[in-house]
């Protein structure tokens, strides 16, 4: 698969796909777990519930584009973090 290193798709997953509604063809495991969760605001479509995070509304990992958003966002919050 071209890019495959862009996008992975777990049919065998017991959850896939894990946000009801997604096209199943175009759905993107690669990002199961958000790597931008650790951040307050990620940027995208989550509620807050007893202070924890859901992300069950969130698909932009997953969605066409998902890939870049998070490598250009953590781009952004390590060069925050070195220059202070």
């Amino acid at each position: 698969m071209e890019n495959s290193f862009r996008f992975f798709r777990n049919t065998a997953c017991a959850y896939f796909p894990c946000h009801r509604g997604q096209d199943r063809e175009t759905f993107n495991c690669l990002f199961c777990y958000c790597p931008l969760y650790f951040l307050d605001d990620c940027g995208g479509d989550f509620s807050l519930r007893r202070g924890v995070k859901d992300c069950t509304a969130c698909v932009r990992p997953h969605a066409e584009g998902g890939y870049e958003t998070v490598l250009a966002r953590l781009r952004l919050e390590c060069d925050r973090r070195r220059t202070g």
